[in-house]
């Protein structure tokens, strides 16, 4: 029977590593991404191979991908907790558990595309099904760590997709003068997002706080919006 191990995740994806792939996804990362040892596996059978193990393994073994060094591990703890949440049979325990070990590794979750990865269905779906506090959204807002913070926005993407708005433009608020491109790059993003459903809510905010947008996360919110008013609100920065 096949052990559903992270040494067996591991071992797996060294299988499907290639030089060509490790270039591939090296140029993501910057300087300072220090920890993120690449292997060079295509995301697609990082995904697949996540699915596959998403059906067996335990908590503590995707903490064990959690401390891994390489960067296709942690993206395969991230997404087997996406996973394991997604099925309507999961126990508040069960999602609980995967939202618990989410907040308390995010020394490890220390990426965007880690963030955008789990946090919309293991955070953000976990506190709009079971009506709780969202507090801790708003307390991760004022994090010192950007990884955090980004949490904070991007888990509000499963609220938009409810049609629940407030807290995103809140969070938002919070985070307009922040100082880190990837918070500011999904402020502007899941505003963006939350005006498609609510175009004169998206207007009144940026009206309200154009003054204090930065300038490229002011150009994503207002991508959708006519030439018009484009124009418009940018002449208010």
């Amino acid at each position: 029977m096949k052990k559903y191990t992270a040494n067996k995740f591991i071992e797996e994806l060294k299988s499907l590593k290639s030089d060509k792939e490790k270039d591939k996804i090296s140029r993501y990362f910057k300087a300072d991404d220090a920890g993120n040892r690449i292997l060079g596996v295509r995301m697609k059978h990082t995904f697949d191979l996540s699915k596959e193990y998403s059906k067996e393994m335990p908590l503590d073994e995707i903490e064990k991908l959690l401390e891994s060094h390489w960067y296709e591990a942690r993206m395969g703890a991230v997404s087997i907790m996406d996973f394991q949440v997604r099925p309507k049979r999961a126990s508040e325990e069960f999602r609980g558990a995967r939202f618990e070990l989410y907040l308390n590794r995010h020394d490890r979750i220390n990426n965007w595309d880690f963030v955008d990865r789990a946090a919309p269905r293991v955070i953000g779906s976990y506190l709009y099904y079971y009506k709780l506090p969202r507090d801790v959204l708003y307390d991760l807002s004022t994090s010192d760590n950007p990884w955090e913070r980004r949490t904070a926005i991007v888990s509000t993407a499963w609220f938009i997709k409810k049609g629940d708005l407030e807290d995103t433009f809140n969070i938002a608020e919070r985070l307009l003068d922040d100082e880190h491109e990837y918070v500011q790059k999904a402020v502007g993003t899941w505003v963006r997002h939350a005006g498609k459903q609510d175009q004169e809510h998206l207007l009144e905010f940026i009206e309200e706080h154009a003054p204090d947008i930065q300038r490229t996360t002011l150009t994503t919110m207002i991508e959708n919006l006519t030439k018009a008013q484009k124009e418009y609100y940018r002449s208010l920065t």
